[in-house]
């Protein structure tokens, strides 16, 4: 027998958890010390948001639970932010939350807490437990509840007596039964409709957007005439040469009413119908035209995957051959640096089989188009919208695939919620090259300062999204931290750099001295074009979304 921490661990490894991202403190201290007598991979973040972050980007490439240890509400409430981007990426992860000891608790300590409130915003399963010999089986439901099907975020709250006292042995782990597909009624009435001659398209998210599932989409849809759409913000889409290319739904929703307005059939696969991001003055927020039925091929606890399988055969595509796209690059830019020549040399340059962990905001709108011939690899992107979401999924997805190249794509706002991530890239020596969008402003807001219709917005409102005064030297802040780092304001030195970064393993960070992509004129137009675009014909309107957001 042993104490409650070290049965704790051994029951997530006998799971198959064996990586933890931590940030304790003194309820944790117990844990902390059984990470040497076990297998446990234990990550230092400097915060509790990083963490989080973290075992959501290892949970995307892995496929399988981190866990995280955080201490007391507090520290799970650091946390928050990145696991809510997680709960709606459908990630799977395991919280452990250290908390008073069971007696302490009635004396209301400084640092206590409702914890289990904190948690019921992120958590499908919580649990406080108040017994050591209970413990390691109720860690061992913990992972069960997470990995699903489907997969979700379970939380453990563990009170320090619990922890430290004996008594306490692993727990064995139930096999949990493959997802079952969707129902064949289900597969055979959808296939009804894709062959029915009306105007369809698939609406791709979750495990369908990997090269399997996009393989038997595009052979459906070349089959049937249908259209592939995936969700706004991939928790992970594969994409690059050889892999069927697959057309993203726009975060602007008068672009996303553009790309949908056609469609008579949205056929859901493992994804939501699409709403607008936020609600705007006399516009809608459910996005799906009004004549158009929405039909969902599979429940959460399902499938996918063998799903789509079925539905390739429910329409006779079995023998179709999917869409697969060449490897056209394009040039190296030249000149003046802006965002959209960084995408260029990202697509110029990128390596076989990287991961984009892309949380550029506004600077990004030109990535899909310049990585497109790229080779294949996989984009991570801002599931639940709560910035500060890219430099620690960078880093989980580096621990899960330390083999692969890792590109974290930042907006200089986003960068500084989360720059502690820096120093865990450094200490853990991750293959991550980090790449500031600097254009000194909080860009996306003012996008949306315009967008909404706010008056009287003058120069204290605009003060608020401004990052200029003073200007964020990121290139301090990565040496501050140990990590080598350059600033570029030319295309030619940010080929330079990148091409360095990319040739020499271990983290790096490129401090890239934009404009923003919506300023002046462009700015204070972009709200009229928007809702023009419901007015002008539907080719047009293709048209100038396409120019603004290929």
């Amino acid at each position: 027998m042993s104490n409650g921490a070290k049965a704790l661990i051994d029951t997530l490894i006998k799971a198959g958890v064996d990586t933890c991202f931590t940030n304790p403190g003194t309820s944790e201290m117990h844990f902390v010390a059984a990470l040497d007598s076990t297998g446990m991979r234990a990550i230092l973040c400097l915060f509790e948001g990083v963490a989080t972050g973290a075992a959501d980007g290892f949970a995307r490439m892995a496929d399988r639970p981190a866990a995280t240890l955080l201490h007391l509400g507090c520290g799970l409430g650091n946390g928050l932010a990145n696991l809510h981007n997680a709960r709606k990426a459908r990630v799977p992860m395991i919280n452990i939350i250290g908390d008073h000891a069971t007696y302490h608790t009635q004396y209301d300590a400084q640092l206590q807490s409702d914890i289990e409130t904190v948690a019921r915003n992120c958590s499908t399963w919580v649990r406080t437990s108040t017994s050591t010999g209970q413990l390691a089986t109720d860690a061992a439901e913990a992972v069960r509840v997470a990995a699903g099907p489907p997969a979700q975020i379970a939380t453990l709250i563990l009170p320090a007596d619990v922890s430290w006292s004996q008594g306490a042995a692993a727990a064995d782990i139930a096999a949990v039964a493959a997802p079952p597909s969707a129902d064949d009624d289900v597969i055979e009435e959808i296939a009804k409709v894709l062959k029915g001659g009306k105007k369809s398209a698939l609406l791709l998210g979750g495990r369908a957007l990997r090269e399997e599932g996009l393989r038997a989409a595009s052979k459906i849809a070349e089959k049937t005439g249908s259209k592939l759409f995936c969700e706004v913000f991939p928790t992970r889409l594969q994409r690059g040469a050889g892999v069927p290319p697959v057309e993203r739904i726009a975060y602007l929703a008068e672009m996303a009413s553009v790309q949908l307005n056609d469609f008579e059939n949205l056929v859901l696969v493992d994804a939501k119908a699409p709403v607008s991001f936020f609600a705007y003055p006399g516009k809608k927020s459910y996005l799906v035209p009004d004549r158009c039925t929405v039909h969902k091929l599979v429940e959460l606890e399902q499938d996918a995957l063998k799903s789509l399988d079925k539905l390739v055969s429910a329409v006779g595509a079995s023998d179709t051959a999917p869409v697969l796209p060449g490897g056209e690059r394009p040039d190296l830019p030249g000149g003046r640096l802006t965002a959209p020549k960084v995408c260029q040399s990202i697509g110029a340059l990128l390596p076989e089989n990287a991961i984009i962990s892309d949380e550029a905001q506004t600077s990004g709108v030109q990535l899909p188009a310049f990585t497109a011939g790229a080779p294949k690899h996989d984009l991570l992107t801002l599931t639940g919208g709560a910035i500060g979401q890219g430099l620690p999924v960078a880093i989980g997805a580096a621990v899960a695939c330390p083999d692969r190249p890792v590109l974290a794509l930042i907006g200089d706002g986003t960068a500084m919620y989360t720059n502690q991530a820096l120093w865990t890239m450094v200490n853990e020596d991750l293959d991550v090259t980090v790449i500031i969008f600097n254009n000194r402003s909080y860009a996306i807001l003012n996008v949306e300062l315009e967008r909404v219709g706010a008056e009287g917005a003058g120069a204290k409102a605009k003060s608020q999204l401004d990052l200029s005064e003073p200007p964020i030297d990121f290139v301090a802040l990565a040496r501050s931290m140990g990590m080598s780092a350059t600033s570029v304001s030319t295309a030619e030195g940010f080929n330079k750099a990148l091409r360095h970064a990319l040739s020499e393993p271990g983290p790096h960070l490129i401090d890239a001295i934009v404009p923003s992509e919506f300023k002046g004129l462009k700015l204070k137009a972009l709200p009229h074009v928007l809702g023009a675009l419901d007015k002008v014909p539907t080719g047009l309107a293709k048209l100038i979304k396409k120019k603004i957001a290929p």
